[in-house]
């Protein structure tokens, strides 16, 4: 018998298999973590098709908390959005038993037919195929935030295209640059 920390570990050989079962001082066996936790924190940025510049200001003030209630609905937290005419960011906390690419599918197919449906002279509008994802550690939400919060003064100087291109090379994203975009 061998003694790992409080336990002790007990070795059973079958053919080629070794069997190790664990035993706590008081004999039962020893517990495993008994919950899932986790704080996944995101960067996501998409943009409307072609990068048209559909969304002003009167729509971005029904579409951001609809997109809100999607993430909810799929149990996620939205902590913050913000964007210009032509692209989307969103700062979320996601949950560890959903796809990113799942949750993305759901934002732009629902808040699309919403636009669709609210809007008629928007018949037109629709989002690009693809989004980036960064991960975000706690320690930089201020940053992420204060950047999604200063789009309309960031693109003063910078167009969406080489935002991302710039967000993708700072994160170390491989990317072929003739792919990125539609």
């Amino acid at each position: 018998m061998e003694r790992r920390g409080g336990s002790a570990a007990r070795r059973a050989t079958r053919g080629d298999r070794i069997l190790v079962f664990l035993f706590s001082p008081e004999g039962a066996l020893d517990s495993v973590m008994p919950g899932t936790y986790s704080q996944l924190l995101l960067h996501i940025v998409f943009s409307t098709k072609r990068r048209e510049r559909w969304i002003t200001a009167d729509l971005a003030e029904r579409l951001y908390p609809y997109i809100g209630g999607i993430v909810r609905a799929e149990k996620g937290v939205l902590y913050d959005i913000g964007g210009i005419e032509d692209h989307v960011h969103l700062y979320l906390r996601w949950r560890p038993d959903g796809s990113v690419s799942d949750l993305m599918r759901i934002v732009k197919a629902k808040s699309s037919k919403w636009v669709h449906d609210t809007f008629s002279d928007l018949g037109e509008f629709a989002w690009q195929e693809g989004y980036a994802a960064f991960s975000v550690s706690k320690s930089q939400e201020d940053a992420v935030k204060k950047y999604i919060a200063g789009q309309h003064e960031h693109h003063h100087r910078e167009d969406f295209k080489s935002e991302l291109l710039r967000m993708l090379r700072m994160h170390g994203v491989e990317f072929d640059e003739k792919y990125v975009f539609e």
